[in-house]
């Protein structure tokens, strides 16, 4: 039960198993607060399809003071703490995801009590349940592409004969060539990237079942190179290999890009994709 002066946070829904409830002794979330199962309020009127044991919260304890929604608005400028909560919540749900299925949910969803939370299971048991099984036996791997910083060489490999040929006759000239020339050489990077995009949906095609686009990443999560693609896929777990070497021998028609595949993960991208989810996350329910 929580104290006065917590909420209950809640990580993620999973099925119980006993090698996932002998792993939570251990296991502790934000705060170095415990980690435990709630289990609904009551149970549900169907079995679910694949019946591998019923479903939990995967929650812990959390102070009042930091994740009210007044304060949750502060924290969300804070750099700092957005990173080791969302660093803790990540290392949860990945602790999880290797022991039992999973629906990970998003970062600060929290509930007034553990009796709001578990409410909140017993409503929404079936459609977890139906979520659950559809990502069952799946795993999410996100495909980036990256564009290399442009350089002094970029300006000479696109100029080409032409530099030398036809030498620009003063400094002004002489800028606006290289100019020119450079953003021809970005534009033949950004169209290898069109291509290697291209390539990778049709890989895509034959090892996975959904794919999630999310915006380009910026700033300091790239550092000096333009990322121009951040796509998730959801992939079967026998075909997570073919996909990441089909992947892997495609990056090599590419060398003036930096295609990376990372995962394996829980399935971030797909787990909340049902209109019936849960809504904003920092708000708890009525």
């Amino acid at each position: 039960m929580n104290t006065p002066a917590t909420l209950t946070y809640v990580y993620a829904v999973t099925r119980r198993t006993e090698p996932l409830g002998e792993a939570l002794a251990g296991l502790l979330g934000i705060g170095r607060a415990p980690v435990r199962l709630l289990l609904p309020t009551a149970l549900p009127t169907a079995p679910t399809a694949r019946g591998s044991g019923g479903l939990a919260f995967v929650a812990s304890e959390v102070p009042e003071r930091d994740f009210n929604e007044s304060a949750l608005k502060d924290h969300f400028e804070d750099l700092q703490w957005l990173e080791d909560v969302a660093r803790t919540h990540h290392d949860v749900v990945q602790a999880i995801a290797a022991l039992a299925p999973l629906l990970p949910l998003r970062m600060a969803t929290v509930y007034q009590d553990e009796s709001r939370a578990r409410q909140a299971l017993t409503a929404q048991h079936h459609t977890f349940a139906r979520l659950l099984d559809e990502l069952q036996a799946h795993t999410e791997y996100g495909v980036k592409i990256y564009l290399t910083p442009p350089t002094a060489a970029d300006a000479r490999s696109a100029g080409g004969a032409t530099a030398t040929s036809a030498a620009p006759t003063s400094p002004g000239k002489a800028y606006l060539h290289a100019r020119r020339a450079q953003h021809h050489a970005r534009e033949a990077v950004y169209e290898q990237a069109k291509q290697a995009a291209d390539l990778i949906e049709a890989i895509a095609a034959r090892h996975t079942t959904r794919r999630a686009r999310h915006a380009p990443q910026r700033g300091a999560l790239t550092g000096p190179q333009e990322n121009v693609l951040n796509d998730a896929y959801l992939i079967p777990d026998d075909q997570a290999e073919p996909f990441r070497r089909a992947i892997a021998d495609a990056a090599r028609n590419f060398p003036d890009l930096r295609i990376e595949v990372t995962g394996p993960w829980a399935p971030y991208s797909f787990a909340m994709s049902d209109p019936d989810s849960p809504a904003d996350p920092r708000q708890s329910p009525p």
